[in-house]
């Protein structure tokens, strides 16, 4: 059987890879050394202009490839083989090209690994990790982790609907498809769309912004006219997708990372939403609802780059914790009797889920768990997206509900 996240690779313009091997070995190596894929492709393309359309394709299949099915490939080529020859074993094994040109002999072609963290490419660790919150679907969560994320788009409410929203982009020649869980999500079919050439990205019409994450905006119980403080915002998509979603709220938005405020400011300005974007958090600052959308290991955005889990030391998934634990103190400081404080990551794990969500409602007994008021609501009360499940990146969120 052939999945997904292999079958993608036989649409590859592979043949364009002949003459590209002097050019591509160096950029492999660094890659494979623990620089970012994506800043060894950036260089690259930089440095050589002059590559064709398929040529450029194929290189930036190259690098992300490698980087992210290194394990697979050594599998079959071994634990020493040069980048030139898991290259070819990706062009020619997981691509179906079979007249690889890269002037390197490769091993026999061989069956896909029965191990399953050898046929996905997982670390070890990250194995443990899905195995632990997964259980048996670990491998198919391993499996979607090698599938890019769709493009997919949030319709500003303040100004458009989702079907008008469609409409307007299929008259500029860009298809889309509604999302099956967040009500304002389309999902970009059209490959390459260039979104911010159309009218209606100039009218602040959509942010671009994967369903998961629209859909922990929609988990804060806010009503319209409430108070919301977006305490990690960042460069403030969920802050405009509160915005849209409430538009006679009192949006405040803070972040340690000035340059994201400023691109929240000026994002905000296109969408037509007012946001208090606050340099330094006010201490009396007192708001119904507050959204913490923690710093975290990032494991539920994986597949938003390819060889970020080779990346990863293996204690991401513990270092975070005790900041997490450290804003929720914070952000409690901030909610109103009756108001709710919302906990969200972009992450799998239960040690930056559960556990601080736990060790807060231990700490601090004005708060209790309520369920979050969606129909993706687990059995626990909470919220829990995962690619090979939901389609979205990996979320969660706890809603905790201040008493009166």
């Amino acid at each position: 059987m052939t999945f997904l996240a292999e079958a993608r690779l036989a649409n590859v313009p592979w043949a364009a890879l002949d003459g590209l091997g002097p050019m591509l070995a160096p950029a492999l190596e660094a890659i494979l050394s623990g620089q970012s894929a994506e800043t060894v492709l950036d260089r690259v393309l930089r440095a050589h202009r002059h590559l064709s359309a398929d040529q450029r394709r194929v290189t930036a299949e190259a690098l992300f490839g490698v980087g992210l099915w290194r394990r697979r490939l050594r599998a079959h080529a071994g634990p020493d083989a040069p980048p030139l020859v898991l290259l070819g074993v990706l062009a020619r094994d997981l691509g179906q090209h079979r007249a690889v040109s890269l002037d390197v002999t490769l091993p026999s072609p061989a069956p896909p690994p029965d191990d399953w963290r050898d046929r996905w490419s997982i670390p070890d660790w990250l194995a443990d990790v899905l195995h632990r919150v997964h259980g048996p679907d670990a491998p198919l969560a391993a499996e979607a982790l090698c599938r890019p994320g769709p493009v997919t788009l949030r319709a500003n409410r303040r100004v458009t609907t989702r079907d008008a929203l469609a409409h307007a982009l299929a008259d500029e020649g860009r298809r889309t498809a509604p999302a099956r869980l967040a009500p304002d999500a389309l999902h970009v079919t059209t490959r390459p769309a260039n979104l911010t050439a159309t009218t209606a990205w100039q009218r602040g019409w959509f942010e671009i912004q994967d369903e998961g994450s629209q859909l922990l905006a929609e988990a804060v119980p806010a009503r319209d006219g409430d108070t919301v403080l977006d305490l990690c915002a960042g460069a403030g998509g969920k802050t405009l997708a509160l915005a849209s979603r409430l538009p006679a709220a009192t949006l405040h938005a803070f972040d340690t990372d000035r340059e994201r405020l400023s691109r929240l400011r000026a994002r905000a300005s296109r969408a037509t939403a007012r946001v208090h974007v606050h340099l330094a958090l006010p201490e009396d600052l007192r708001v119904h609802h507050v959204l913490v959308d923690a710093p975290c290991s990032e494991l539920g955005a994986l597949r938003r780059g390819p060889d970020l889990r080779w990346r990863l030391p293996p204690d991401a998934v513990t270092r975070w914790p005790p900041a997490q634990r450290e804003l929720l103190r914070t952000a409690a400081r901030h909610v109103l009797p009756g108001g709710a404080l919302v906990y969200a990551t972009c992450t799998v794990t239960p040690d930056e889920n559960d556990a601080v969500v736990t060790s807060f409602l231990a700490e601090d007994p004005r708060f209790t768990l309520e369920p979050v008021s969606l129909p993706l609501c687990t059995p626990d009360g909470c919220l829990r997206l995962s690619p090979h499940v939901h389609g979205t990146d990996g979320f969660f969120a706890a809603v905790l509900r201040r008493a009166a």
